[in-house]
């Protein structure tokens, strides 16, 4: 189903998608997903007039012992009971900053509420709502997929001359990896620091050193091209369902960035005829992508960063100004009802949700906070700890970087 949407003006006529389309409610099971389980049961109707009202006062009786995060990419009605707002790794050190807080709910996804875990204190406990709410890029990175790709790495004789950075959207597994092989974390707003710090400790961007980027080839690729001035031919995908990741030993040791087969599902969408398109109907657009956008479209693109980067831009941005932004519609839709006064357009012409994030609905932390009020933690999340400590040291390097 096609969907159009214009997103004009903050009065503009928005229509939404059918529940169906998008499994919007978190309903019925989604094992495809990063933690995919069956869903709970037992939730209040979405269709509940006193949905609101239960919301409201389950969270003023939990007051201080709960702390409420709410992602960018959450839909409005979540967004109204959040405490605090922001990408991931924000979220995460808001979470280990109010160690007062007996419950941690995080309107996220999965390996959002793992990062939550690791950074907070033992007394506290994280509870994500949905458990299925996932993230379709961590899940293109199983921990067995990349200790297997590792191992293709030795046998070409460059795993010693390579540095493995992994991007925040990756499972806890995947970070500890990171942290056992000498690497760092990074966010979309520091990955040009983590990429040259990890070339620095292999002889530098003028060496013969490498990097394994996980698991969004996009955000690697980007990065090491514009930022970096890596070439694109010195950039190389590694895909896991491969035999030796579908390339040959030479062609390894003669890549600087081995990239892994990973994209975000939403800003994958986004093309280079949507750069056309919206340029021929809006003139003097200003076109603003985050870097997980494919490498077409943020060359093609006027402005490229983060979450927290379009935000800024858009509220220092003139009155009177037109944009169109790529990145996920709820937070798109939010600055144009934030910004009346000038003119955001969606890149694409079709709606795309990050369904998985979407899962995380006014029923499911109801739900979630009155289980609180009753005496029962549901959906905690818990990170094994071993992979804990060393997902704590790949963040810890991180935090490390120059000026973080």
């Amino acid at each position: 189903m096609i969907l159009r949407v214009s997103l004009l003006s903050a009065t503009a006529t928005f229509t939404e998608p059918a529940p169906s389309a998008l499994l919007l409610l978190g309903q019925g099971a989604d094992l495809a997903s990063e933690r995919g389980v069956e869903c709970v049961g037992g939730l209040p109707a979405a269709s509940d007039p006193d949905l609101v009202d239960r919301a409201r006062a389950a969270r003023a009786a939990l007051g201080d012992r709960a702390f409420v995060l709410g992602h960018h990419y959450q839909r409005d009605e979540v967004i109204d009971f959040a405490d605090v707002t922001g990408d991931s790794f924000k979220l995460a050190r808001e979470a280990a900053a109010r160690p007062e807080a007996e419950y941690i709910l995080f309107c996220g996804v999965h390996f959002m509420a793992e990062s939550a875990d690791i950074l907070t204190s033992d007394s506290q406990q994280v509870v994500l709502p949905d458990l299925a709410a996932g993230c379709s890029m961590a899940d293109m990175a199983a921990i067995d997929q990349v200790e297997d790709a590792w191992d293709v790495l030795v046998d070409a004789g460059v795993a010693q001359d390579t540095v493995p950075v992994t991007y925040m959207n990756s499972t806890a597994a995947i970070k500890a990896f990171t942290g056992r092989h000498g690497g760092t974390v990074c966010t979309s707003s520091n990955a040009h620091v983590a990429l040259r710090w990890a070339f620095d400790q292999v002889g530098g961007l003028d060496g013969t050193g490498k990097v394994l980027f996980m698991p969004d080839q996009h955000l690697g690729r980007n990065t090491a091209v514009l930022q970096l001035g890596i070439p694109l031919d010195q950039c190389v995908v590694f895909d896991p369902r491969k035999p030796g990741g579908g390339l040959t030993a030479q062609e390894l040791r003669d890549a600087r960035m081995i990239l892994w087969r990973g994209h975000c599902s939403v800003h994958g969408r986004f093309s280079a005829q949507n750069l056309l398109d919206v340029r021929a109907a809006v003139p003097d657009v200003t076109v603003l992508v985050h870097p997980e956008c494919r490498h077409e479209v943020v060359t093609g693109a006027d402005m490229v960063g983060s979450t927290e980067y379009i935000i800024k831009a858009l509220d220092a941005a003139p009155a009177g100004s037109s944009w169109a932004i790529g990145t996920e519609l709820n937070l798109v839709r939010r600055l144009a009802a934030a910004h009346p006064d000038k003119q955001i357009s969606y890149l694409d012409s079709t709606v795309c949700f990050c369904s998985t994030m979407n899962r995380i609905d006014l029923p499911h932390l109801v739900w979630a906070m009155e289980s609180l009020l009753d005496g029962r933690v549901v959906n905690r999340i818990v990170v094994d700890a071993d992979d804990a400590h060393w997902a704590r040291v790949a963040l810890d390097q991180m935090l490390a970087l120059p000026g973080y």
